[in-house]
This record gives C-alpha cells, structure tokens and sequence, in this order.
C-alpha cells in the first residue's frame, strides 16, 4: 500500500520542536482524555520536527465507531467517567500475553492472593501460569476481596522462525504469469511449476507471489489483489481447472472441449495480440468449466477430505460460500442487500442459505479445490530445494462490501476506512477504502478472526510478507465522507498482534516479512526485529537519511530483511535506469513539478547509484563475463550489491530479468493506466511466457548473479 514518494521519506522522529498546528476544531481536554484510554490518538507527527493535533471530530467519530458516545459535553464527562472507572476496578485486560519464559505484566500486577484457573487449549486445568504450553488460553483470576475476571491468555515463543539459511528467490504478480497451459492468467499450476524450476535447476530458495485472496465478484471486478472480498479464503480463479481430479471424468467432452478452446483464445489475445489479462473473461470461462467438474462424483477418499475440509473450516467457510451465493442473486454489495440478509446471523439469511443450499455447497467446493492446488504449489517447491518455498502475502485489508465485512461485521469499525495521514508528498492524505478491524472486539474474542486468518494463510505458506505491517501496531482510520486530513490514528494491542503472529507462525515454521517501507514511527521496526519479523528494504530507498543522504553502503544495511531492487507498486529496475517511470507519470499528467526537474532529480538518483555501484567494482558485465547491453550489465549490477548487504533474503523482481519496463501498478491511478492487468513482457513490451522465461538467456546471467553466491556470503 506504500506509494513511491511515501516511501522515499525518513521515518518519523519522536520529539517536537514545533506545537500544535492552530484549529478551530480542538478538542476539549475530557475528549482528548477520553480518546487516549480508547487508543485513538490526539495527535500525530508527519516529521521529526511537526506535530499536528487530530480534530474533534475526528476523535468523535473514531469514538463514536467504538461505540462511545461523545455527542455532548455531558456524553464525554459520562464515558470519560466509566472508562477510567473500568480501567482502575479491572483485574485483567480481555487479552493477556506471555512470552514463553517470561511473566505477564498483567499477572503480576494482580492483588496479592488472587487465585488462578487456566484452561489450556489441549483441556488441562492449570493454577499457574509456570510453564504453560504454547497456545490461546483460557484465564480465570479471582481476587481475595471476590472480584472475578476471565480474560484469553496467549502464549507464544519469543520469535518467529528465522530464514534457514541465507538464499535468494523470485517475485511475482502471479496473474502476471502465463505460461502456454493457462487460460488467460497465471495460475497455482504456474506457480507450482516456477517454484519446481527455480528450486531445482536455479538453486532458489523462494517464490514471493501477490496476495491470493478472494476478489468481491462482479463485472468488472476490481483488479487490485490488496482489495479482496476475503483474505481468510483464496480466490478459485487462481485454479489450474486441468488439475483437479475429477477433470477427465466431465461426460460433457463437447463442452469441455469448447472451453479448452475458449481458454486458449484468452491466452493467444494476451501472448499473441498485446491484449491486457481479462481476470472476468477467464473466470466466466473456469466457472463453467467448475461447474462441468462438480457434477463428477467424488471418490471415497476425495468425499472423505472434503468432510474433513468442511469440519475443518466451519462456520467461516459456510458464511463465506453463503455470501458468494447471496451475490450471485444479490449483487456483490452486501450493505445493498434486503435488509434482513444484511445480518449473517438473521433468519432470512438462515433460510435464504438452505433454499441456496446447492450454491453455497458449490462455492465451499472451490475453497477445497483452491486450497488443495495451493497446498501442492508449496509441497513441491519444498521437494524442488527450496528451505522456504511460496512467500504469500496478507492484505492489508478488505473490501467493504466483501464477503469478510458481512460476515464478521461485529469486528470492523463502521463508517470508517484505513489510510495514511498527509506528509511531505502527499499533503492530502490517502483513503484506501478498507474499514479497519476494531481493536476493542479483536481483544475481547481473544484475537479469533485473526488467529483464524493467520493459521489459514500458514497451512500453505513457507513464509507470510504483511502488507503495511505498521498496521499490527497502529491504523489511520478516515472517517466516510471525511477527507483523510480529517482522520487520526487508532491504536492496536501490538504486543497481543505480534504474539498471535508468533505463535501462529512458530506453529506452522514459517518466516515473517512485513512490509515496513515508509513513514514508521519509532520503536516498531526495532520491536519487529525482536520478535524475529524481517523488514523490506527497497535499494532506491536505502540512503543515510541522517546524513546526507547518500546512497547507504552495504555493509550498513540491515540484516534482518528481504531486500530487492523494486516492488509491484515501483518501476522495474530498467525503466528506474533509464528514467522512463519519469516520462510515463508525465504522460499520465502525474507530476506535480516541470517534467525537466523530475528528470533532473531521477537521473541525479540514478547517478549516484551507478556511481557507487562502480566504486565498488560491480559494473563488472554479465556472469560469466558477456552483457547484451550496458542496460543489462547495471542490472546484473544492482543485484550483486543487493549480494553485498548482509540480508537474510534476496529478491529478483521476474520482470527485471527480462527487460521489463512496466510497472505492474501505477499509485495514483485507476483507469488511466492498466494497473495489475500486464502480462509479464520483454522490453519491447512483448509478452513472455513462463517458458521462455525458463529459457531466457537474460533470465539465467542474472539468476547466476545471485545464484550459489547468496550461500557462499552466508
């Protein structure tokens, strides 16, 4: 979610020389109290040396979605009353977290005498929390003078699993993936086959792929993988529909034999005829084909994995299918429904779900089939050689009228929306048109939606990279209608956020990368890197902010991090060179200076880059001693100094190995420029297919670059 600009700034300072901005709209100092014991914040600091203070009515209406009534004066004097109240005669926050080895604040906070009782997961009965397993408890405290409190208690080991092993990977947008098998798209059958390539004749240790969750249905669909209907279940057009089982058996083979054709005519439009990827042309063309495969009877064994796969899911799965079969007869807007089915626990939904008992059982159906076809891409990246496999990636959130924010309307704040405040590049802010999950409710369930959210995600992830992963510790949250000037930032328990990502991840061995490109504020990445989250570092962006400037020298680059040359949101690495990311936002009426001084600053960028790269011997020609063009030799370039930094992870952007010059999505931009709908393509622009990358003599010097050396420097 970080544009470019954003993330060229220094991170944000902990002290103030300069005071509050002037407002009309102040807040009083009961609100301002009130908001701080809720965690809405009363002020930010968009650089070191500015603080600005949130509005009232950014602070009344971040209340007002947490439920606290702050219409009056007499409204916030009460609430401000019955929280401090419920603060001071508490015995235990609804969550309480423990390090394996470490006490709870919380617990020893307790009155001298309180009694415990933890019922662990695994159903033992405990009086102590000494050596507690690692898991979601149940906590019962009773104080000498009779007060009880039942709070979640979360016990996680102190950090995530680390990288085995230093190694170098492939980034993808997988749609952006054709190969001659797929219907129009990349799919997890090119997936799989990219992660057995560069496993086993390139020595990769990873494969980081786009967000995989499921896009609100509708035409057109919103392209844009970081706005899904559901991050908890992926999305079936991502399925290889030659692989699942019951395929061969379609009685139907005029049919099937008219849509193989059909899937080849989407493929040629993008491969052969310069066509953009039809994410709502190859989905018609699957569903029809899905719905062929579901009239095939499953084996015993396929019946009883299915059994197992609903048992397994439960009533996320069933609200989540009986959603998508609502919006086949409703539209995909779940708040334009009738009213009674806007309630996923109401009686006409009950009813509405058995009359549609056929369409939700279909819809469960491509859950399992997604599922499994994801589960077998990381199996065979692991048998390939890889010691980490599919990297997947967590949105940041979803979308409103999505199937996640009918089903779990109890945990999102209404009339709200996550986004960033004004800085120095973007002085009106942004609204990513996500509601944010309310801290309050997430605390009280012990962290369920998220617990369930994670441990799906990790069943078929060798590592997890989160999006904005700032989030886990605060979010701007934009009131609707309001621009986002007039938000303010809301905090999370970060400390129970990061255990549950903890323990979830220990749980299933997986890495942790968070996306922490941009505005950080202080203290984040450093506790991040305690719990063993690796950060992301961006070349362009890596400079000695504190001084001067310059371009940051390897060795003092971080090394708990994946570090790359570019990202989806960024250009790719060649149009970076040759400055062409700088004439294609001018032809979009993007920038906001002369287009002379944009070139000037990206050359003058790019200059001291090339010149440090020289320095330090790196414009050296292609591996093996041959270059095709001195675009290619700083290519290679960039990548041995990503080599020289100490990261744990090093990323190829795919594209880079061709030439690519498009970014895949363009901030700022919506219909002007084909964002998340471009095929992989050479320089020329020409698509390339997952074949030809494989052969690509381009492809091969600059994996060789990285390949074998990623071990030796370990």
């Amino acid at each position: 979610m970080t544009a470019e600009r954003s993330a060229e700034a220094p991170t944000e300072g902990s002290e103030s020389s300069e005071g509050s901005e002037g407002r009309e709209d102040l807040p009083s100092d009961d609100l301002a109290r009130l908001a701080e014991l809720h965690g809405v914040a009363t002020s930010y600091q968009p650089s070191a040396d500015r603080t600005v203070t949130a509005s009232a009515t950014a602070l009344a209406l971040a209340l007002a979605a947490l439920d606290v009534d702050t219409s009056t004066p007499g409204a916030v004097g009460a609430a401000l009353d019955a929280r401090e109240r419920k603060l001071r005669e508490r015995l235990l926050p609804p969550t309480v977290v423990c390090w394996s080895g470490a006490e709870p604040e919380a617990l020893a906070a307790l009155p001298a005498g309180t009694r415990l009782h933890i019922e662990t997961e695994q159903g033992e009965s405990r009086a102590t929390a000494d050596q507690l397993p690692p898991g979601v408890h149940r906590l019962t405290a009773t104080a000498p003078d009779g007060r009880t409190a039942t709070s979640h208690l979360v016990v996680a080991p102190p950090r995530v699993p680390a990288p085995p092993g230093r190694s170098y990977g492939l980034l993808v947008q997988l749609y952006s993936l054709l190969s001659r098998r797929s219907w129009g798209m990349g799919d997890l059958g090119d997936l799989a086959d990219l992660a057995a390539w560069a496993g086993r004749a390139r020595g990769a240790g990873f494969v980081q792929v786009n967000p995989l969750h499921a896009a609100v249905p509708g035409a057109p669909t919103d392209p844009s993988p970081y706005r899904p209907s559901s991050r908890r279940f992926p999305d079936p057009v991502h399925l290889r529909v030659e692989d699942v089982p019951e395929f061969p058996y379609v009685e139907d083979r005029e049919r099937v034999r008219g849509l193989l054709e059909r899937a080849g005519r989407l493929r040629e439009a993008v491969l052969e005829k310069g066509e953009l990827i039809d994410r709502d042309a190859v989905w018609e063309a699957k569903r029809e084909a899905l719905e062929l495969v579901r009239a095939v009877p499953l084996g015993p064994g396929r019946r009883a994995a299915y059994v197992d796969f609903l048992a397994r899911e439960g009533q996320a799965l069933e609200d989540h299918a009986t959603w998508c079969a609502l919006a086949e007869v409703h539209g995909s807007d779940w708040q334009r429904w009738p009213q009674g089915l806007r309630d996923p626990r109401s009686p006409e939904t009950d009813r509405a779900r058995g009359e549609l008992m056929d369409r939700v059982d279909f819809h469960c159906r491509l859950a399992w089939l997604t599922d499994g076809q994801l589960t077998a891409a990381q199996r065979i990246a692991r048998e390939a050689g890889m010691p980490v496999g599919i990297v997947h990636d967590l949105a940041v959130g979803v979308h409103p009228a999505g199937a996640d924010a009918w089903a779990q309307q109890e945990y999102f704040a209404a009339g709200m929306s996550v986004g960033a405040p004004p800085d120095a590049f973007n002085a009106r802010g942004q609204d990513w048109g996500l509601p944010p999950w309310r801290p309050d409710r997430l605390a009280e369930s012990g962290y369920e939606p998220y617990r369930r959210l994670l441990r799906a995600l990790f069943r078929y992830a060798g590592a997890l990279r989160i999006d904005h992963v700032m989030g886990l510790f605060r979010l701007w949250w934009v009131p609707q209608g309001h621009a986002p000037t007039e938000g303010t930032y809301v905090r999370y328990d970060a400390e129970a956020m990061l255990a549950i990502l903890v323990l979830e991840a220990s749980r299933a061995g997986a890495v942790v990368i968070g996306e922490d490109l941009g505005t950080v504020e202080p203290g984040v990445r450093e506790t991040l890197r305690a719990r063993g989250v690796l950060g992301t570092s961006v070349l362009w962006f890596e400079r000695d902010w504190d001084g001067g400037g310059r371009p940051l020298p390897p060795e003092s680059w971080r090394a708990d991090c994946l570090a790359t040359a570019t990202t989806h949101d960024l250009p790719p690495t060649a149009a970076r060179l040759t400055g062409e990311h700088v004439q294609l936002r001018d032809s979009l009426g993007l920038l906001t200076r002369p287009l002379e001084q944009e070139r000037a600053e990206a050359s003058a960028d790019t200059g001291e880059w090339l010149e440090l790269l020289s320095r330090l011997g790196l414009l050296q020609g292609s591996h093996g001693g041959h270059c095709a063009s001195e675009e290619e030799a700083e290519i290679q370039a960039v990548h041995r100094f990503l080599l020289r930094t100490p990261a744990r992870m090093v990323g190829i952007w795919l594209p880079d190995g061709v030439g690519d010059r498009r970014p895949q999505n363009l901030p700022g931009t919506w219909d002007q420029y084909p964002n998340w709908r471009l095929p992989i393509a050479d320089a020329e622009g020409r698509a390339v297919t997952l074949e030809e990358l494989a052969e690509s003599a381009r492809v091969r010097a600059l994996v060789e670059v990285l390949r074998g050396e990623a071990v030796r420097r370990e």
